[in-house]
């Protein structure tokens, strides 16, 4: 499953809309339907904007 994939699963099982996570993220909602179709690749700022509010965020670990 893809980071997006995962971002939208989640946004869905809480319910929040791309409306209202552009209101909680600050990021508007026609970017935020680009990512979750795969037509837009985010930045890393970007991504943490919309993770926030999803109670997620971006972890960096060691490749096993």
């Amino acid at each position: 499953m893809s980071l997006m994939d995962e971002m939208a699963n989640v946004k869905t099982e809480k319910g929040i809309s791309q409306r209202e996570l552009e209101k909680l993220s600050g990021v508007r909602q026609p970017v935020i339907a680009r990512i979750e179709r795969g037509k837009s690749i985010p930045r890393v700022d970007t991504l943490l904007k919309l993770l926030a509010p999803l109670g997620k965020t971006l972890a960096i670990v060691p490749i096993k």
